[in-house]
């Protein structure tokens, strides 16, 4: 792919071990069946595995003494990495000579870079670095061993970096790949970046088919490598829309920003495994309007908590044996759902904060669980916050006086907590109280819930909170209704089938197109579940989408006030379907829709769709 000319996939022409989407699944259902009678659950040492009794359903993990760990107070941003001055400065087309796998040309490099077959130039982009390496004694809890994760890590050391971008400076993302070829245990060696939902090229959106290791190419890529460049152009949606000028100097439509992103392995048919060893992290891109900085003279900007006092939080749903050893089964379609909570990879952390406000940004970064969060006091009684953004994106006006928020998997929330409401030495608690006991999705609400972070207000700030909740945050762009009246439909209906999980009586396929879409078209795509026994958090890549109407049983209910705003991931309970609108601009090539309860999306619940242009 060059200049935006999309090119169809390709098998792997360079590693013929390399396997299929087929034969990767057909090795874990053969494999599945012939252990049905002792069902394996693939723990993180080296070549074991904890054999159950059949029919014996996995005992809980083992008690934890809460409030053991802190976290810290700030969360450092990842330091950039010198790629443009380096040995191999990033290119258009893949470095293959000098160990790049086999992707796909960036598209429209001549547009920010100049010259399609010149290196990237200093100061042109901000650049970045992170490995994909095992980590041999990490701590979930005190009272757990340490034990092996895996983790993106940068050159500071940090593991799992947050990455702070802006709207109008490209980033450019080297990857490279220091997992084990010899891996045993959960997970697969093999990585592909997703950065969950940047309007990013779909060569560097993270496509299940493009893992790669030094040895091993997914089906669309052309052959295996030791490390991937990722283009991040970091432009608004509708750049060809709404093009450059002198009042637009970032391209696109501002209304379209993000704020809250995240990127995580999407490797194909073990994304839940991977993630859930330990690969996800934040990146948080800021603008103008939402710029990061709460003394900006800007009058634009939003002067919202910021610095040390804008705080991500990724919520992780985790499982441990006996001897404290998380494990994980890959071989069932049904997964291993998680019993302890990790919050940024710390089982019920203490987070001491100042006395002034906060932005708290929520990710439920999977596999398989739904929260209700509720924050309460020692003696639970529910306490209020402002929730301000919903996925990656600010609501139109924020929505005062909340005490609750839901996430499903991969759905994010933004919420401002006043801290200086409290007096110096009160202890807060984030509660759970979405019960859920299978994989398959929440069963109801129930209190008290659990607790999964403790929150101490332990000092006054070093200096005045400046910061704000203006009454109108990020302005939206709604479809017309002659958009609407006009808009092709297109079905598609999540359920079970054979076992595993399904769309439109179709399993995942990462050679063929489930779907074509020409650029620059809008369609309403119709997500259906009709089964009464499980939810679907479905995440459609690439492009935000507005929820026209809401229907359970049937009967239209109203959409919830939060999700009036753009979003990426749509909740389909039991018995539900939703209407989306839904826009396709700018970067043609190959992107997915897929339950992002990545135990479902693992098993199958997957559909690759194509913008040509």
């Amino acid at each position: 792919m060059k200049n935006g000319e999309y090119e169809s996939d390709r098998g792997n022409t360079a590693d013929s071990d390399s396997p299929s989407n087929e034969s990767r699944r057909a090795f874990f259902k053969t494999t599945g069946a012939a252990v049905l009678a002792a069902p394996a659950i693939l723990t993180s040492r080296k070549s074991s595995a904890q054999l159950l009794p059949e029919d014996e359903s996995l005992p809980p993990s083992p008690r934890t003494t809460p409030w053991k760990k802190e976290l810290p107070e700030a969360i450092e941003s990842l330091e950039q990495t010198d790629l443009a001055s380096g040995t191999y400065p990033p290119l258009c087309d893949p470095r293959t000579a000098d160990g790049e796998c086999g992707r796909a040309s960036h598209q429209r490099w001549e547009e920010f870079f100049g010259i399609a077959d010149y290196p990237l130039q200093p100061g042109q982009a901000d650049t970045y670095e992170l490995r994909a390496t095992p980590i041999a004694d990490h701590e979930f809890h005190p009272d757990y061993e340490k034990q092996l994760v895996w983790n993106y890590v940068g050159k500071d050391g940090y593991t799992n970096p947050v990455i702070r971008a802006r709207y109008g400076r490209p980033v450019i993302l080297r990857l490279y790949n220091d997992l084990p070829a010899n891996h045993s245990g959960f997970g697969t060696p093999e990585i592909s970046l997703h950065l969950h939902n940047l309007h990013t090229p779909s060569e560097s959106d993270g496509f299940p088919g493009d893992y790669f290791s030094a040895t091993k190419a997914g089906p669309t890529l052309n052959g295996p490598g030791q490390f991937k460049d990722h283009f991040y152009p970091n432009v608004y949606a509708g750049y060809d829309e709404f093009p450059k000028s002198p009042s637009n100097p970032v391209g696109g439509d501002k209304r379209e920003a993000l704020g809250t992103l995240w990127y995580h392995d999407h490797c194909l048919d073990f994304t839940a495994s991977n993630a859930n060893r330990g690969m996800a992290g934040f990146y948080l891109i800021y603008d103008e309007l939402d710029s990061n900085d709460e003394h900006d003279p800007n009058p634009a900007a939003l002067r919202l908590p910021s610095g040390a006092y804008d705080y991500p939080l990724a919520f992780q749903d985790k499982r441990f044996d006996a001897n404290t050893i998380q494990v994980f089964n890959e071989l069932d379609s049904e997964g291993t759902l998680g019993d302890k909570v990790t919050v940024n990879g710390k089982i019920e952390p203490v987070l001491k904060v100042a006395s002034r406000k906060y932005r708290l940004r929520l990710l439920n970064a999977g596999p398989s669980r739904f929260y209700q969060f509720h924050l309460v006091t020692a003696n639970n009684v529910q306490q209020s916050f402002t929730y301000i953004a919903n996925d990656g994106n600010l609501l139109p006006k924020p929505l005062l006086n909340r005490k609750n928020v839901r996430l499903g998997v991969a759905e994010r929330a933004d919420i401002v907590v006043d801290f200086s409401a409290y007096p110096l030495g009160t202890e807060l608690y984030l509660v759970n109280r979405w019960e859920q006991t299978s994989s398959r999705g929440p069963k109801g609400v129930k209190g008290p819930g659990m607790k999964v972070l403790k929150i101490i207000v332990d000092r006054e700030p070093d200096e005045p909170d400046v910061s704000q909740v203006p009454a109108k945050l990020r302005p939206i762009r709604r479809p017309t209704a002659t958009e609407i009246a006009t808009a092709p439909v297109r079905y598609w209906r999540f359920e079970r089938k054979n076992g595993m999980w399904a769309i439109n009586d179709k399993f995942m396929n990462a050679r063929s197109a489930g779907a074509h879409m020409a650029l620059g078209s809008f369609e309403i795509w119709e997500l259906d579940n009709p089964s009464g026994g499980w939810s679907h958090p479905v995440h459609i890549h690439f492009e935000e989408g507005h929820i026209l109407k809401r229907y359970v049983n049937g009967i239209e209910v109203t959409v919830p006030v939060h999700e009036r705003g753009r979003k990426d991931v749509y909740v389909l309970g039991p018995n539900e379907k939703i209407r989306v609108f839904i826009r396709f601009r700018d970067f043609p090539g190959k992107y997915v829709m897929h339950c992002h309860n990545t135990i479902h999306e693992d098993n199958a619940m997957m559909v690759r769709w194509d913008i040509l242009g």
